[in-house]
């Protein structure tokens, strides 16, 4: 039997162990509910649901999204039930779970960040907070953060001091360096790194002669992103000490083992989920077959195996 199992926070007191190494990416699998009558959810790794902030936010101008060669831009801007609901209503239903819930928070202020953490505290259902500090689809907070090695430690840090949960930092590859940034929130506390969130782009309706996303900029995801991801996946690997779940473009089975050999202790599927609801689960049955047809005992024993 091969040992998939992964553990995200092994410095952290209560720890955060997946079954399997993989988990669904905040903003693609809604709160893990809306998907529960499509695909089998319980077998996944870990869920992360969408971005969550203080208030509610209605998010930003359609259209939202649009279709590119081999990837999706998306200008969603963090549209949120807000965290209160999320403690009353989602809460709730993922404490019958048996897959663990992972709430990803972003904020305008560092003081925000905090607050929804500190609003999560001590809640049944929710196992890890992933600290959202580079979305590029707002127009404060988000990337702001993740761009300055000492304003990402500082969120970190401030998230950190308010939480006894698992925390998890998502960075931008829209840096000079991602090593500093990553470096910075390993150093401030973070218990594992996500990386990458999407990249900033555009696209211009040429019938119109006007930008074809409602806030003109948005982020590019899916596989046209998956090289960049998997490069910085590779280099932040061999930098910090800490987990690190790769996240760009993962389509396949194939696509996150290239990520679990670059550093990656687990994945996380994205944009596919948008199109085709049973990637996730098809992308952790082709790793089983793939570790059982090699004859590797442990995942652990290939993650950074490219690196050697």
């Amino acid at each position: 039997m091969v040992d998939l199992h992964v553990q995200l926070a092994p410095s952290h007191p209560s720890g955060l162990l997946l079954a399997n190494p993989v988990m669904t990416a905040a903003g693609t699998f809604g709160y893990g509910i809306e998907y529960s009558q499509l695909v089998d959810i319980q077998k996944l790794g870990a869920i992360v649901c969408k971005g969550t902030t203080l208030k509610p936010r209605e998010g930003n101008p359609q259209p939202r999204l649009v279709e590119t060669a081999s990837g999706l831009l998306n200008s969603v801007g963090l549209q949120n039930i807000g965290v209160e609901a999320v403690v009353k209503d989602k809460a709730p239903v993922w404490a019958q779970w048996q897959v663990p819930v992972v709430v990803n928070v972003a904020g305008e202020t560092i003081d925000e960040y905090a607050e929804v953490a500190a609003r999560l505290e001590g809640v049944a259902g929710i196992s890890g907070i992933e600290v959202n500090i580079s979305c590029p689809n707002v127009a404060s907070g988000g990337m702001e953060f993740g761009a300055n090695p000492k304003a990402a430690a500082e969120v970190t840090a401030s998230v950190k001091a308010v939480s006894s949960l698992p925390i998890i930092v998502k960075l931008s590859p829209s840096v000079t360096d991602i090593g500093e940034i990553a470096s910075a929130v390993g150093e401030a506390g973070a218990d594992a790194i996500s990386l990458i969130n999407t990249v900033v782009g555009m696209a211009i309706d040429i019938k119109r002669g006007k930008p074809s996303l409602g806030n003109i900029m948005g982020g590019l995801s899916g596989p046209a992103i998956k090289p960049i991801a998997l490069c910085m996946v590779y280099k932040v690997a061999g930098i910090v000490d800490v987990p690190i779940i790769g996240c760009g473009g993962i389509s396949c089975a194939d696509d996150a083992l290239e990520f679990i050999m670059a550093g990656a202790s687990a994945v996380q599927v994205g944009t596919t989920n948008l199109t085709n609801p049973q990637t996730a689960l098809d992308v952790l049955g082709g790793i089983k077959r793939f570790v059982e047809k090699e004859g590797i005992q442990k995942l652990s024993d290939i993650v950074g195996v490219a690196r050697d």
